[in-house]
């Protein structure tokens, strides 16, 4: 019985420790977006007409694409604050 209230309290634990890491910091990643793409390239190709990026998961590529090319080494929640912070400024694409 002792080892079923351990396994329940461990799970509990995995839970909440996971809802926390899919929260996003739309903060952070706009912090991330100011120092390292807007500084490069500005809003606009958020903005333009015939935008490359069409729906969420692309943009989640796109931003990875942009990461790796200029060597950040961003961890996983990095992309997914840049990603939703851009989505959230910019795209306004429905979650899913």
């Amino acid at each position: 019985m002792h080892s079923i209230m351990k396994l329940c309290g461990l799970l509990a634990l995995v839970g909440i420790a996971h809802g926390q890491a899919a929260e996003l910091n739309l903060a952070k990643g706009k912090t991330l977006t100011d120092q390292n793409c807007i500084r490069c390239h500005g809003s606009e190709v958020y903005t333009r007409e015939n935008r490359r990026v069409t729906s969420l998961p692309g943009l989640h590529k796109q931003v990875r694409r942009c990461e790796q090319m200029l060597g950040l080494t961003w961890f996983d929640d990095d992309i997914k604050n840049v990603a939703g912070h851009l989505n959230h400024q910019y795209y306004k694409f429905s979650p899913k």
